[in-house]
Parts: structure tokens; sequence; C-alpha cells
């Protein structure tokens, strides 16, 4: 890759990591094949999410006097960096990656400008996605509309039944 081809490259990167929510630090094992970072890469596009790996020199230019300078210190052997906007879908798949083959493992990262460990990112991976949390919040509201509606009625109902069983 020439200078230019280069520089080009370097910017692009740095805009997608600097106008992302969470950028993590992943370390891949040596034994991980094509198949299986093929698999990663779909099960993170799924999540809204995007996985580099790319020459560390590059990567360090890339965040230079950012937000995201903290990831350095990761960059260190082969490893790669994931972003995304949508930090829950992102953590939980590196974890569920993570966990099913053994083969890649979670250095930390920077979220909203914060650096994170892997613990953090392990953390977010446990949380429900946002359409859960919006099921779990519709049946709450629901719930407890059907139980005023009950309370309500009730009284009219006892009536009824009173005056059906006198008559």
């Amino acid at each position: 890759m020439l200078r230019p081809e280069k520089e080009a490259f370097v910017s692009r990167i740095r805009e997608e990591l600097v106008n992302s929510s969470i950028v993590v630090a992943v370390s891949r094992a040596p034994g991980i094949t094509v198949e299986e970072i093929t698999k990663l890469r779909k099960d993170m596009h799924k999540a809204e999410a995007n996985l580099k790996i790319l020459k560390n020199t590059l990567a360090r230019i890339a965040i230079k006097d950012s937000a995201l300078d903290s990831i350095g210190e990761f960059l260190e052997g082969s490893t790669g960096l994931a972003y995304s906007s949508n930090p829950v879908g992102l953590a939980k798949a590196l974890s569920k990656f993570a966990k099913d083959t053994e083969k890649l493992t979670v250095l930390g990262g920077v979220m909203d400008g914060k650096a994170i460990g892997a613990d953090t990112v392990d953390a977010l991976a446990s949380l429900p996605s946002v359409d859960e949390l919006r099921a779990k919040i519709v049946g709450l509201l629901t719930a407890a509309a059907s139980k005023i509606v009950r309370t309500i009625k009730e009284p009219s109902a006892r009536i009824a039944r009173v005056i059906a069983a006198k008559s």
C-alpha cells in the first residue's frame, strides 16, 4: 500500500472509531481459522458492530490524540479493534464468540470516552437488549392498566351478582 493510500485508510478508520460509542481491543489466538473470523464478523454485523484487524502501527496512528488513546496499551501482538454505536450488541457478540471458541480474548477498550476493562464488556454482555427492555416496559404498563380496570369494574360486578341472586 502506498503512503497516500495508507493515509486515506487511517483517516477513514479514525473517523469510524471516533464516531463509535464503544471501541474494544481483542486479542486473537494463533489457531483461529478464517471461517471462525468470518462467523464472528457476521455475528457482529447482525449486532450492528464491526471488527477491523489491522497493523498495530496503523491502529496507533488512527487513535493518536483522541479519546481512544488508552487503547494503545493493548495493541501488542495479534490484535483487532471492534467498534459500534451499540455497546450491548457488540459486547454480546464478542462474549458469545469468546466463550464458544476460546480463541479470542477481550483486552479492554473505551466507551463514551472512558476506559473500560474486559469485566465491563462482560457486564455489558449480560444486559438485556433494547428490544427486550422495551417488551418488559410494555408488559409492566399493560399489567398495571389491566389491574386498574379490574379494580374499577369489580364493585359494579358484585352489585350485579347480588341483584341477579335476589331475583
